[in-house]
């Protein structure tokens, strides 16, 4: 008679998020898991299949408690703005996995039903056919893209530091351009890049 199952596809979701964020997503192995679990690596098989289902399972981790409701009675582009805005702060707590959520966005619920929102919300606005295809993907582009840059190369970092001492004569705007960048909030970035793309985007145009 088999054994009964004793964790839940979140509790090893869960560890694999902890591997991942420890030890980074090259790291990550159904051996590793199971060693965060505490058990045998192939006792881990009992609960799925291959190390495939297990990162669709951290992909809908991260977006599992997002508010995939947008605030009502507010213009289109604010009710987008909102809904991107929460899944950049869930999915930026764990900027390691970000790769994760292009390769695997098919097999995880949570994520699936933050995008169906999103759409809603576009369609309503007017968004239609190829309209619509090329909203979406630049939505996520902007947000996956931004998540990365904010963690791998920070406005606040010693790469922006680096370029703001370059000699004036030779590269006079980057010079300037990364001096002022230093100054700028992550959110603030992240907020008024998203306002650019969206008044890009908007239909009426």
């Amino acid at each position: 008679m088999p054994r009964p199952r004793s964790l839940t596809p979140t509790a090893i979701a869960t560890a694999a998020l902890a591997v991942i964020d420890r030890d980074g997503l090259a790291a990550l192995s159904m051996r590793a898991v199971a060693t965060e679990l505490g058990m045998a690596p192939m006792s881990l098989y009992r609960y799925l299949t291959d190390r495939s289902e297990l990162e669709g399972m951290v992909v809908d981790l991260l977006l599992a408690d997002v508010d995939i409701t947008p605030p009502p009675r507010a213009p289109w582009a604010r009710k987008v703005a909102v809904l991107v805005e929460r899944a950049r702060d869930a999915v930026g707590a764990h900027p390691q996995a970000v790769p994760l959520t292009l390769t695997h966005r098919q097999a995880a619920p949570s994520l699936l039903r933050w995008t169906e929102s999103v759409l809603r919300v576009l369609t309503a606005a007017g968004f239609t056919g190829e309209q619509r295809v090329i909203a979406l993907r630049s939505l996520l582009a902007y947000l996956i893209g931004s998540i990365q840059l904010e963690h791998l190369g920070p406005l606040s970092g010693p790469g922006t530091a680096a370029i703001a001492m370059l000699p004036a004569d030779e590269h006079p705007l980057l010079r300037e351009t990364a001096s002022e960048a230093r100054n700028v909030p992550a959110v603030e970035e992240f907020r008024r890049g998203l306002q650019i793309l969206l008044q890009g985007l908007d239909p009426a145009r």
